[in-house]
């Protein structure tokens, strides 16, 4: 069977780090981001995504250690390539740890990690989390040479970002958005024709999330900062549902139109 004849089921996972950006604004331990990760599970999120970044500024160790103990779905561990990181991954073993380019001054992920450039550094950190039984997520920039290089490096997934596509549609620039999803197009049906399972994600949103869930080969988005967002005005349960069912929507329209195609 075919991923053309059977696209496969896409997964949500949602991002909680801004609940504790929002809790560190003030201290203490409210918003709680174990609460807002059992919510968005209760509403049909897949996994959990947390990223421990080196200078703490949202997510803590303490939630991780919470998270990986209390949590019913997987969790994804983001986190730079590091050897800080890599013992901490190391010692609660996530189901997954997606490894992102990090810099202090930055206020978010700015870009895919950079693998084609990569010394052995990366590919001896990789090693290491496969061999404790940790999958691999290398956080990419939708193109052929880094995913080539992420082949090379052993991982298991690559999650191919979505910034620039979601970038054009906030501008209204009908060309740059149609370009940057064939570009994300193309790169997914690349990677899976290397083995490697494809996620995507950054700055999806309800109005850009319909057409990357369209293309068969991705199997998860990650989401966090929108959905967070929305959550102040309609409450977290409202805003997964709603991404949950515009997310179902658009991958029944990939079935049926993978049956079309076979005729």
């Amino acid at each position: 069977m075919t991923v053309e004849s059977t696209p496969a089921a896409l997964r949500l996972g949602v991002n909680i780090d801004h609940v504790a950006t929002i809790r560190n604004a003030r201290g203490g331990r409210h918003p709680d981001p174990l609460r807002a990760a059992h919510l968005a599970v209760a509403a049909g999120a897949d996994g959990i995504t947390a990223h421990l970044r080196e200078d703490r500024r949202h997510i803590s160790d303490r939630d991780i250690s919470r998270l990986k103990s209390e949590l019913t779905r997987p969790l994804n561990l983001e986190m730079a390539a590091t050897d800080e990181m890599l013992a901490i991954a190391l010692r609660h073993v996530p189901n997954a740890c997606c490894l992102v380019p990090e810099r202090r001054e930055e206020r978010t992920t700015e870009g895919g990690l950079d693998v084609s450039g990569a010394g052995p550094s990366l590919g001896r950190i990789v090693g290491r989390l496969r061999e404790a039984g940790i999958r691999v997520s290398l956080f990419i920039e939708p193109d052929p040479a880094a995913i080539e290089a992420s082949t090379r490096l052993g991982a298991d997934i690559v999650e191919l970002h979505t910034g620039a596509y979601c970038e054009r549609a906030l501008d209204d620039d009908a060309a740059g958005v149609a370009r940057e999803a064939a570009r994300i197009a193309r790169a997914a049906t690349l990677a899976a024709g290397h083995g490697l399972e494809v996620h995507a994600g950054h700055g999806l949103t309800y109005n850009t999330v319909a057409a990357v869930a369209r293309m068969p080969e991705i199997v998860e988005l990650n989401i966090g900062h929108f959905l967070i967002g929305e959550a102040i005005f309609g409450g977290l349960d409202a805003a997964v549902r709603r991404m949950r069912a515009l997310m179902d929507e658009a991958r029944q329209q990939c079935r049926a139109d993978a049956r079309r195609r076979q005729g």
